[in-house]
């Protein structure tokens, strides 16, 4: 007969409200970071790059090659995520978060003093391509990382509000990013902009650094981590260790909890929970890029309505959004994620042609209504649920892998396709109602992951198992 195994017994840990505090502000500051590197290289890339890194191509080329190093970082981001993933699952999420946020801000602050072109020729650009995919690598587990860390901090009756501060960093990143660039390209004239002015976001972004590495030094483990079954000194057995029972504690070996507890995550099978979690976040990323990313560019170069217009609801509706994030955690706190998934997403869909009616009419105050309640609907709302349910679906043994992989994956595929089969689309047929139908498409693939799913409303964080 096989002999059961299970880990010392551990005591239930404690957090204060303070360490909570440290969390929350930790996991606010890491995802504002990453939104903010990565919305600073964006622009950087539309504005200069192609003139300083790639000058001795025609403006188109340059142009083209600056956002393929800008593109690089999507896929280092998904190697990152299963590196830091498996990481953080192993060993803890205190100590990921403290490499991942080290990692963004160190290569964000050497973009800020790379020598141009002109200086050292070819080798400017493939510096560039190198920071880019460290600060990609490091990017590519930070929003999950957090994610969990709050989840697994905060109590089951406040864990939605509690990890919507994550979603709040984002647009804390994009709004700084955006109105430093916006006062640099306002403030100084071209030749100072391409000689020094394009540095001075990169290298204020080390201030930030510091101060969230300042306080990840600090933060005590996920309380979670240290609970789980699986876990003996700080470390998770792998599963050979546990299967073989060898270089392992015995102590409580008698702890039949444990034992099934273990068991019953090594036997469950893999997939379904990952699946529902990746269309969650394929219509919110989807979403996402149409709104904030295709119909800026629609606005000015089909419609030829002013450039400012979309840009000017974007940033409407992120401030807007410090209002929707942290009520829409509340009312998944209140009702539940399930139905609040349902709503939301129904009348996502719904609203789908309204706002592109609204957008084609021609006029400004009309077509920022309608982005910023679109962005706030569609995509804000939606993000404030997707974290704390993915978290909730995943067991405590593989959350942090399965989150990043889901995030990614999903972000991936629904923001690199949508703008690209939106552009080819709307080309083809001259018409708007394309767009309506993938926002409408989009939400569907959200509102069905969401009614096949399971409610995980206070589910315990440390079973090892998934919720489905």
């Amino acid at each position: 007969m096989t002999e059961s195994f299970a880990p010392p017994a551990v005591k239930p840990t404690t957090r204060s409200t303070g360490d909570l505090a440290k969390v929350a502000v930790s996991g606010w500051l890491g995802t504002a970071m990453e939104f903010m590197d990565f919305q600073l290289y964006s622009l950087a890339a539309a504005i200069v790059f192609n003139k300083i890194f790639f000058p001795d191509v025609s403006p188109v080329i340059g142009l083209i090659a600056a956002m393929a190093t800008y593109g690089v970082g999507y896929v280092a981001r998904l190697v990152g995520a299963i590196y830091f993933g498996r990481m953080g699952d192993r060993i803890g999420r205190k100590k990921v978060l403290f490499i991942t946020i080290a990692l963004m801000g160190a290569s964000t602050t050497l973009i800020g003093v790379l020598p141009t072109y002109a200086m050292i020729g070819i080798w400017a650009p493939i510096l560039l391509v190198a920071l880019r995919l460290i600060q990609g690598f490091g990017a590519g587990a930070e929003i999950a990382g957090a994610t969990v860390m709050l989840t697994e901090y905060a109590s089951a009756r406040r864990r939605g509000l509690i990890s919507s501060l994550v979603c709040l960093g984002t647009n804390s990143g994009t709004l700084g990013a955006s109105a430093l660039w916006a006062v640099l390209v306002a403030a100084l004239p071209q030749d100072q902009l391409l000689s020094w002015g394009w540095r001075i976001p990169f290298l204020a972004s080390f201030v930030l650094m510091i101060f969230a590495i300042w306080i990840r030094r600090s933060l005590k483990e996920s309380p979670v981590f240290e609970e789980r079954a699986d876990v003996v000194n700080g470390v998770a057995l792998s599963k050979q260790d546990i299967m073989s029972k060898q270089d392992v504690v015995r102590e409580a070996k008698d702890s039949k909890k444990a034992t099934s507890t273990i068991e019953a995550a090594l036997h469950q099978r893999k997939g379904k929970a990952f699946l529902i979690a990746l269309g969650l976040r394929f219509g919110q990323a989807g979403n996402s890029g149409l709104v904030q990313t295709f119909l800026v560019g629609y606005l000015a170069t089909v419609l030829l309505v002013d450039k400012t217009v979309g840009t000017t609801a974007i940033v409407y509706g992120s401030l807007l959004g410090f209002v929707t994030i942290p009520l829409i955690g509340l009312l998944g706190d209140r009702f539940g994620r399930r139905p609040l998934y349902l709503v939301l997403s129904a009348l996502s869909a719904l609203f789908a042609i309204p706002m592109m009616l609204m957008v084609t009419s021609g006029n400004p105050a009309v077509i920022t209504t309608g982005m910023v309640i679109g962005l706030n609907l569609g995509v804000l709302s939606l993000f404030s649920m997707e974290s704390v349910t993915m978290a909730e679906f995943f067991g405590a043994r593989t959350r942090f892998t399965q989150l990043a992989l889901a995030k990614e994956i999903g972000g991936i595929l629904a923001t690199a396709i949508g703008p690209l089969l939106a552009a080819t689309l709307t080309a083809v047929t001259g018409q708007w109602w394309p767009l309506a139908a993938m926002l409408i498409g989009y939400s569907l693939i959200t509102l069905v992951s969401a009614a096949v799913g399971p409610e995980v409303r206070g589910r315990d964080m440390v079973l090892l198992e998934d919720a489905v």
